[in-house]
Formats: C-alpha cells, structure tokens, sequence
C-alpha cells in the first residue's frame, strides 16, 4: 500500500477510557448492590441498578431541565423542552393504567399526587429560580456531580441545606390555602386522563415549535449519530434519551411502588448528619410524620429515593469514565460559588415545599396525573425566567447548558 493510500484511509477512532474513575465506581456500584441484597433485599438492589441506568442515560443525553429551559427562552429553540414533553407522555401512557389498578404482582403502586396550593406555587417558583443559578435541577445536580463536576458538588452540599430547612418550615406552610390532591385520572376516567394530559403536553411542544420557527424559520433537527462510538461516548439523541427515561420510571414505579423521585433523599442525608453532630431533628415535626420517621430511624439503604440517587451518581461516573470524560475541576470562581450556593439551597427548600422537583414533581407528578404538577410547571417556569436574568450578575452565561 503506498503512503497516498494509506494517508486517505478513515482514522480509526481511538477509545479513550478514564481506567481509575470506571474501576471505582464500577466497584462501588457491584459492591452497592451486594451489600443491599444483604441488608434490604434485592428488589431494593435491582432500584440502584436502575438508577446507574438513569444516572448513564443522563449523562449520555446531557438531559437535563435547567439547559432545555434556557435554551427556549434565551435562544428560542425548544427541542429540549419537546424531548421533555414527549418523555412525560409516554410515563403517562403506562403510569395512568397502573397507578388505577393499584397494584401488581402484590406491590403496592402509588402515585405522585400533592395538594395543589399556595406552598406549591411559592417552592416551584424558588426551585426553578434556583435550578438556573445552581446550573441543574434535581436529577442534573445528580448526573453532573457523577460526571466529575466540582461546581455542582457544591450545588448538591446547598441543595441538602435547602432540603433540611424546608423540612422545618413545610409544617407552617401546608397551613396556608390550598386544595387537596387532584388525581386527573380518578377524576376523568383513565382514558380521558391520559387524553386531556397528552393534549396539555402537545400543546406545550407546539408553543415551544412555534416559537422556534418564527425566530429561526426552521426548527432545530435531533443529530442522527452515526457509528457505535456514540453509545459510550454520547451524545445520545435527546429523543431516544427521553423515551429511555420514560421506560426507567415505570420501571422504578414498579420496583418502588412509587415513581421517580429525588429530593426527599436530601433532605434525608441533610437529617441525618443534622442528627450525627447533635441536632435533635427527630423532635421537628416533619420528622415525626410516619414515612420522614421510618425512614429517619433506618439505614438511608433502605429509602428508595436515596438509593436511586447513589445509583445516578455512580451511572454518571461511569458513563463519563467510559467516555474518557471524568475530568473534575477544583477551582470554582467566587461567583461562580455564590450562585451555586444560593441556587441550591433555594432548590432544596423549594422541593421541600412543592412536594418534588423537575423529576418528582414535574415529571413524575403530570405522568401520575397530579394537577399540582402542572402548577409546579407554570411556577418553576416563571422562576426560571428570573434565573435566566439574574445568571450574568454572577459571571455566568445565559445559555450553556449544564
């Protein structure tokens, strides 16, 4: 072969794999599961499975709210936004049925569902002001922190801050006017319920088209990757990472017993190292409520919301080890600290208050037919639109997304 030809052959593209970062959390990851199967059982072990899923496909898709949000508002491109309307969708499909049937094969199935009042309105509100200064919401926090980034650990630090204060004041808030829980599908039938909410969520897509085509004249087309590399080294179609999110939460619905959700586990972690240098948090009244009570009283192995969140952290890690990603910086600017610090800690008592965030809230909540999702929706919107503003008086960008 001569040199001409050679030179004019393809490069073979070369796989880069960070070895000591896989490893770790690889063995983590094994070690987690063995020792859960022990502890818990292994239903609750297969959920850290399923969360190292949800942590990877994450990371893949660099699927996450706070980004799609500003993407919309900032450049008006909405694919995001209809990535995210569609994985709702399709939760919603399957959850609905599921959720009217109450159980299945002897598992117990509940629902999302939340009062719809003023502590919903005022939490979504603050989180999703929060979510644009911290630079991700519930589920990004998680998958950023995983991937290596050292500015959301000190996001995540502030979030569980957040969490535990909210857990002090939520008492006091579900005082104020509200409605009960509002199931959709139990008030409509299960058929029209999935109807009226997948009409909602169409309509949110054709905004967020709409407003795309007349800005740009065309809207934004999914990359269609090509090869295999993609699959380790991403980026994943926003698409195709929607719809395997979808299929993850029923997954957790049915191993759980509950959908998807992420908040509470930090306001558990935030309880528990509280109680370890001498707060009597048991004696707050939130803890003293049967389920924030059991789950303060036991190992946090056996919380299902804190054992997904440790399988999406370690899903991350690997996913962007796997990819030669897993590149940690230290240095975070002042600023740049501040915003971390306050986004988190108004994320954290935002959730609290709210019941949930972008994922137990939003996602989890509309798939289960909570009208208070869809209020959660409109409030966290109209917050982000204020920390889509106040980002540059931190030195930050008004549209990269995180």
């Amino acid at each position: 072969m001569t040199d001409t030809a050679m030179s004019s052959s393809p490069a073979v593209p070369r796989i880069v794999i960070d070895r000591a970062p896989m490893t770790v959390a690889g063995f983590v990851l094994v070690l987690g599961f063995v020792a859960i199967t022990a502890l818990v059982d292994l239903r609750q072990a297969a959920l850290l499975l399923v969360g190292a899923l949800l942590g990877l496909t994450l990371y893949h898709g660099a699927f996450g709210f706070t980004g799609g949000w500003r993407n919309m508002v900032v450049n008006k491109r909405g694919r995001g936004m209809r990535a995210q309307m569609l994985m709702i969708g399709v939760a919603t499909i399957a959850m609905m049925p599921l959720l009217a049937a109450g159980s299945l094969g002897g598992q117990a199935l509940v629902g999302a569902l939340a009062p719809v009042g003023v502590s919903v309105l005022v939490g979504a509100a603050l989180f999703g002001l929060g979510m644009q200064l911290g630079g991700g919401c519930g589920s990004g926090t998680l998958f950023t922190v995983g991937g290596g980034s050292s500015r959301m650990l000190v996001t995540l630090v502030f979030f569980i801050v957040g969490a535990l204060i909210g857990t002090a004041h939520l008492p006091w808030w579900l005082l104020q006017p509200s409605l009960p829980a509002i199931d959709i599908g139990r008030e409509l039938g299960v058929g029209a319920g999935i109807g009226v909410t997948i009409i909602a969520l169409a309509l949110v897509a054709l905004v967020t088209a709409l407003i795309e085509k007349k800005a740009h004249g065309t809207l934004e087309r999914e990359p269609v990757p090509t090869g295999w590399s993609w699959i380790w080294q991403g980026r994943w179609p926003l698409i195709g990472a929607g719809l395997m999110l979808a299929v993850l939460n029923v997954a957790t619905l049915l191993l759980a017993g509950h959908p998807w959700s992420v908040t509470f586990g930090f306001g558990l972690w935030g309880a528990k190292i509280a109680e370890a240098v001498g707060v009597n948090v048991a004696s707050w009244e939130f803890w003293t409520w049967a389920g924030p009570k059991a789950a303060l009283e036991t190992s946090v192995l056996a919380d299902n919301t804190s054992v997904l969140n440790f399988g999406v952290i370690l899903g991350a890690a690997l996913a962007a080890a796997l990819a030669g990603k897993f590149a940690p910086k230290v240095k975070v600017p002042l600023a740049s600290f501040a915003a971390a610090a306050i986004g988190g800690v108004l994320m954290g008592y935002g959730a609290r208050l709210s019941f949930g965030c972008n994922i137990g809230a939003l996602f989890s909540g509309i798939a289960s037919g909570s009208l208070h999702g869809w209020l959660w929706f409109a409030a966290a919107f109209v917050g982000s639109l204020g920390g889509v503003w106040a980002r540059p008086l931190f030195g930050l960008d008004g549209f990269k997304s995180k």
